[in-house]
This record gives C-alpha cells, sequence and structure tokens, in this order.
C-alpha cells in the first residue's frame, strides 16, 4: 500500500507541479509512447543481456514481495523466540537426543506446529533444524557451527542483494537510455529545419522529453524499488542472526531464558520485544 502511494505521490507532484507552472502537458503526452518504447525497450534489453534467467526469475518475484508489507513483526519474533525456547528446554531437560525426532520430520512435529507462523516457514524451519541436527550429532563445536552459519547467512544475504544490484544497475541505465532517446529526437529534429519555428520547438520540446523520462524513471521508480528491496533483505538476514545467536549461546552452555535474550537482542529496535513481554509470551506459550 505504501510503496503505490509513494509512487502515486511522485508522479502527481512531479507532473502536477508542472501543470501548475503552465507546462503543456500535451507535449509529454503526445511524446511519452515513442519515448517509452526507446528508453524502457533498451533499458530492458540490455537488463536481459546483464543478468543471469535464474536472477531474472527472482526479479519477478520481487515486485510482489516490494508491494507486501513486512513480515518480520514484533509478533513475528515473539513467537520464534518462544518456539527456540521450547525446543532448547525439552533439550536441556531430557537430552539433545529427545528433539531428533522433532528435527528429522518437522512437518510432522508438534513442536513445530505449535508456532504455525514460524514453524512452517520453509527458511526458518531449514535453518533450525540443520544446525540442531549438527548440535545432536556432537561432531562440531561452537565456532565450527557459527563459521557455517555465517557462511550461510552470508550466501542468503548476497543471493538478495543480487535483486537489488540488477534494479540499482537498470536505474543506472535508465538516464543514459533517455539521452539516447533525447539525442535521436535531435536527429529528427535536425532533419526537419525548414519547418516553421513552432514545429520545430515542439519537436524539440519532445527530444527532451526522454532526457526527462530517463531520469525520472531511474529516481523516482526504479532506485527506490532497489531501496525497498535492500531492507526487506536485511531483514530476512536479521532474522537468520537472531536464530544463530540463541542457538550458540545454548552450545555455550547458557540455559534456555539467557539464550532467547541473547537472541532478543540481536534484533532491531523497532521490532524487538522488551524482556518482559518476551518472557510473559514464553510462559503463555509453555
Amino acid at each position: 500500500m505504501f510503496v503505490i502511494i509513494g509512487y502515486v505521490v511522485a508522479l502527481g507532484c512531479v507532473f502536477g507541479g508542472y501543470i501548475i507552472a503552465g507546462g503543456n502537458i500535451g507535449v509529454i503526452l503526445r511524446a511519452l509512447p515513442i519515448e517509452m518504447f526507446i528508453i524502457l525497450g533498451g533499458a530492458l534489453g540490455a537488463f536481459a543481456v546483464n543478468n543471469q534467467p535464474k536472477l531474472l526469475k527472482a526479479v519477478g518475484g520481487a515486485f510482489g514481495k516490494a508491494m507486501k508489507g513486512s513480515k518480520y513483526t514484533k509478533d513475528r519474533y515473539m513467537e520464534l523466540l518462544a518456539m527456540l525456547y521450547e525446543i532448547l528446554q525439552k533439550a536441556r531437560k531430557e537430552g539433545l537426543m529427545a528433539i531428533e525426532a522433532d528435527v528429522e520430520d518437522p512437518d510432522n512435529s508438534p513442536l513445530f506446529q505449535k508456532y504455525p507462523t514460524v514453524g512452517t516457514d520453509h527458511h526458518v524451519v531449514e535453518f533450525v533444524t540443520d544446525y540442531l541436527r549438527m548440535m545432536v550429532s556432537g561432531n562440531l563445536n561452537a565456532h565450527e557451527i557459527e563459521a557455517l552459519m555465517d557462511s550461510e547467512i552470508e550466501t542468503h544475504h548476497n543471493e538478495e542483494h543480487a535483486v537489488v544490484g540488477a534494479f540499482q544497475r537498470l536505474a543506472g541505465a535508465l538516464p543514459a537510455f533517455g539521452i539516447v532517446a533525447a539525442v535521436l529526437g535531435v536527429i529528427k529534429t535536425m532533419g526537419s529545419v525548414g519547418q516553421p519555428p513552432a514545429v520545430l520547438g515542439g519537436m524539440i520540446g519532445s527530444a527532451l522529453v526522454g532526457t526527462f523520462l530517463g531520469i525520472f524513471l531511474a529516481y523516482a521508480i526504479v532506485e527506490p524499488l532497489a531501496g525497498l528491496l535492500e531492507q526487506k533483505g536485511d531483514e530476512a538476514s536479521k532474522e537468520l542472526q537472531c536464530i544463530k545467536t540463541t542457538l550458540l549461546a545454548s552450545m555455550q552452555g547458557y540455559a534456555p531464558m539467557t539464550a532467547i535474550e541473547f537472541g532478543r537482542k540481536v534484533l532491531y529496535s523497532t521490532e524487538r520485544p522488551s524482556f518482559s513481554e518476551l518472557e510473559s509470551h514464553v510462559k503463555t506459550k509453555k
């Protein structure tokens, strides 16, 4: 919703200001189809060449992600930490082997199903169970597991940032394609120098629309979208860091309640529950 509102405000203020200032919107509207064809066609063609098919597929899914609100809320994090607490508490009381069945088959685990928001999230469950499985096996120490976690989180971040980088490169290319459209318009105008000044003026104005559109599309449409996707990617990585910190604290011998406090401290202040909120939620879920 905020994305659409933002775009409406940007379009309304730019074109509304032009009209209020006495600009002839007809010049822009007449030039718009051809200029957009040149700019978007050229930019999207170069975009396809510049990115692998798997990244192009991810870019297609990014639009839907951008339009949705953030799922990383305080309630989600409280549920995540409560789930981790229950897993660690069970392992502490009954031994690590007690959670083996939950780890090997999380889809049918009452423990994971008790937390529908995060317990059915593929990325969360896979990350949690992979490292719990390593903890159960006992073949790796905390430092080795931490190194693996860091590598996986970095890979996840790089995958998210690849889409952001693709949009940033597109934003950087759009002004250049706007200049290309403008130059083509000037070439067309120079081939019609015998026309009356009023006609030439309209042709020059249409040519300059290309420059305007290239800059506008870059900095009012595509670049903000890249920034939004970057923030969403950071939020996804933050959730994995929360899980990482909690599990490592448990491996280092801290009690489950203390371990989830480590995880709570990693969260952004805007979504981080207070200690009392988390403690109350955990007790309610028990």
